[in-house]
């Protein structure tokens, strides 16, 4: 179980677990969570945004073999506020596979999660090749 731990605000000096939990270019951590696996013939990922709306707040696109979400959260200030949520713009990009159909990607927002579809070319059958033996 986890607890929260409500500390002081209006502090001098800034809440320095928050700074070391905050998302540095070296760290492994983002605003956006993403997953991604290959299904039915197509490059699927998911991300997590909660609470948003898709239709205002959210942009995906497709250019040169990437696959690029955008998304912004509106901070509302209260007074005496304490909040973890990750307010501002956000952009998680991806390397589509090779071969990936940018033209007909499709995308579905549920519970909270956006699903991105890219097609995948079917994958090419093998082909036997007759060797051709020539007499010594």
């Amino acid at each position: 179980m986890t607890s929260v731990v409500r500390r002081p605000t209006g502090t001098l000096l800034p809440d320095l677990w928050d700074v070391f939990e905050a998302s540095w270019p070296f760290s492994t951590r983002h605003p956006i969570h993403i997953e991604d696996f290959v299904e039915e013939g197509a490059y699927v990922v998911r991300a997590e945004l909660p609470g948003l709306d898709v239709t205002k707040d959210v942009d995906v696109s497709a250019v040169n073999g990437v696959l690029t979400i955008k998304a912004k959260r509106e901070e509302t200030t209260k007074k005496q506020q304490r909040t973890e949520f990750h307010y501002g713009s956000f952009t998680r990009a991806v390397t589509l596979p090779a071969g990936a159909e940018a033209e007909n990607i499709s995308a579905k927002y549920e519970k909270g999660i956006l699903e991105v579809r890219v097609p995948l070319p079917a994958a090419p059958e093998e082909r036997k090749i007759e060797i051709e033996v020539q007499p010594d």
